[in-house]
């Protein structure tokens, strides 16, 4: 700051005093007069310029030369590189000079003009750490990918710039696809600069596509060493990870090792639902069903979800739809203004033939929260009632336009998931999936929604028929359903 001020001072004070002299010379009328060894020379006001101007390159000349002899008595006297790094200093110049040039061209998107300030600052400096790295970057923008690839080869080979190469054929052989080699390049350049985030995103991502579980983990522990990742994101991913590893161990029928891993990811993370439903799974096949009970009303009180009472159920397949609405109650009395919790009350209340309690659990759910479950949940509760067709085939129509309620969407590109996953079929992100509403798509109909019940007819015999909450779902004796669609627990009536 105070410097900036001086050097704003001292241009004034230089303009001042310009202006001044040039004044002066314009009000004196015969100009200057100069004396050399005793004959005068007077000068003109335009003379005086002249003289001044020539003054001045005769003195920087005279400054050059002086520097040149000042070497050359230098060389003389044993100093060998004395010489050439007189003539390298200006050389130096030019160079740096060149190099800023085509670091502003490349910050200014000009591909073409950076590349040829690059090799023109390869000329001039003996620096290829610097100018490699800019001939690298200028050629990828002018689009000349053979001459990157072929200068960051160049800077593994120099250990100070290795990283730096090693990274820039990585990010190629990414764009390309090359997910096999950049994997192997992500390590290596891991192993130079383990600090370094993107490279261990970029390392963490392509080992969760590979499924390599154990080296991701490895990663996601470096993360969480060096500080770039906190403490509690950190649980939170080696939890999938750790689910992960267990489901790829459960995909090879070792359910010992697989029911370990899973209790392992659901102790890591207990809000991780699928975690939480693998690890009920495990104490089911043990037989410790107080333990699935506990993990599953732990996961439950944290984030209500179909799936969690669907391995609820699973934990006593054989019983009663009274008993198996009596034994829910440890999971409806919590959260019980939640929307999830409702339909589950209403689909055991629907199982278990109680209609009127299926509507009150229900209550407004659909005027607040309308969905495709809550409509055809209320058509089965019609159904059941003994309302007519007509008055189902309404709700029916209200289900087709309804939202469907949440889904697993991914938070980075809003991709809509039929079941969780560790990372993002569509944009191969990694713990991005959320269960969660996706954006409701529109149906276009004449008249819009009121058409459709005019739209769909009723065949004969169908006042009795089955009103599944699920379509895709199939429905049993026990009132309950496998989790092959949402999980949830759905009824049929008579």
């Amino acid at each position: 700051m105070i410097w900036s001020l001086v050097k704003i001072i001292l241009f004034v004070v230089a303009v001042a005093a310009l202006a001044l002299g040039a004044g002066w010379l314009l009000e004196s009328e015969g100009g200057i007069t100069v004396v050399v060894a005793g004959t005068e020379y007077p000068l003109g006001p335009l003379q005086s310029v002249i003289a001044l101007i020539v003054l001045v390159i005769v003195i920087w000349i005279g400054l050059k030369l002086l520097g040149l002899l000042i070497a050359t008595w230098k060389f003389l006297n044993g100093d060998e590189t004395a010489i050439s790094r007189y003539f390298a200093r200006n050389k130096a110049a030019r160079g740096y000079d060149a190099l800023a040039e085509g670091m502003m061209a490349l910050a200014s998107g000009e591909g073409r003009v950076a590349l040829a300030k690059a090799e023109k600052a390869d000329r001039y400096l003996d620096r290829p750490e610097l100018t490699n790295l800019l001939t690298a970057q200028a050629a990828e923008l002018a689009g000349d990918r053979k001459k990157a690839e072929e200068t960051y080869r160049k800077l593994v080979e120099n250990d100070a710039t290795r990283f730096v190469g090693v990274r820039g054929i990585m990010k190629q052989k990414l764009a390309d696809g090359d997910t096999e080699t950049a994997l192997k390049l992500a390590q290596k350049a891991f192993a130079l600069k383990p600090k370094h985030v993107e490279t261990q995103d970029v390392l963490l991502t392509l080992q969760a596509q590979k499924e390599d579980w154990t080296g991701a983990r490895q990663t996601l522990s470096a993360k969480l060493k060096h500080g770039s990742l906190p403490r509690d994101v950190h649980k939170r991913r080696d939890a999938v990870l750790a689910l992960s590893q267990a489901r790829a161990v459960f995909a090879e029928d070792e359910t010992i090792e697989a029911r370990e891993a899973a209790i392992e990811a659901n102790r890591l993370s207990p809000d991780l639902i699928p975690a939480a439903v693998m690890a009920a799974k495990g104490y089911i096949e043990q037989g410790q069903k107080k333990y699935a009970t506990r993990v599953l009303k732990k996961a439950w009180e944290a984030t209500p979800h179909p799936e969690l009472a669907a391995a609820f159920a699973h934990i006593e397949p054989d019983e009663t739809p009274a008993a198996r609405l009596k034994r829910f109650t440890a999971l409806t009395r919590s959260h019980s203004d939640n929307p999830e919790t409702k339909m589950l009350l209403a689909e055991l209340n629907l199982a278990a033939e109680d209609f009127p309690a299926a509507r009150r659990a229900m209550g407004d759910l659909f005027e607040t929260d309308p969905t495709t479950r809550s409509a055809t949940l209320m058509a089965a509760i019609e159904r059941g009632e003994g309302a007519s067709d007509a008055v189902v085939q309404g709700w029916l129509a209200r289900a087709v336009t309804a939202p469907r309620g949440p889904q697993w969407v991914c938070d980075n590109c809003h991709n809509i998931h039929s079941e969780w996953a560790p990372t993002c079929t569509n944009c191969d992100a990694f713990d991005t999936l959320a269960w969660t509403r996706p954006p409701s798509a529109e149906v276009s109909l004449p008249g819009g929604s009121e058409m459709l019940p005019l739209l769909v007819g009723a065949p004969e015999g169908t006042r009795n028929a089955v009103v599944p909450v699920e379509p895709d779902a199939p429905a049993d004796d026990s009132d309950v359903v496998e989790a092959e669609d949402l999980g949830n627990p759905t009824s049929k009536t008579a």
